[in-house]
């Protein structure tokens, strides 16, 4: 339903076509893809249907799965950025206990044990 200037509502015509069915299940695809853009279609398909008095529900799952997607992306993200620091931290915790105190020069990059 969407509302005329008078602020009386409107149906959508018998038999019309939702202008954002079509983004909608672009959008639910991107959103699998590449999230951001899928939000964005997503977003626009939504806006879309509304506007002309459809409910999208593709579009509503579109924004779900691509908000979903990169709330995880971002978790993966700072997972693998704490494991690589870790790593490197053993990485120097090793050539420490290999070599002992002193300033080391390991693959071109110096390393300072105490």
């Amino acid at each position: 339903m969407t509302y005329s200037d008078a602020g009386q509502q409107q149906q959508p015509v018998a038999g019309a076509e939702d202008p954002g069915k079509t983004m909608g299940v672009v959008g639910l695809i991107l959103a699998f893809i590449a999230p951001l853009i899928g939000l964005i279609v997503s977003i626009i398909a939504q806006n879309k249907s509304k506007a002309a008095g459809f409910q999208n529900g593709l579009a509503k799952g579109g924004i779900i799965v691509s908000i979903i997607v990169m709330v995880l992306a971002i978790v993966a993200t700072i997972i693998m950025v704490v494991l690589a620091a870790q790593v490197g931290t053993d990485a120097m915790q090793q050539v420490c206990d290999a070599y002992g105190p002193g300033v080391h020069e390991v693959q071109g990059q110096s390393i300072t044990c105490e």
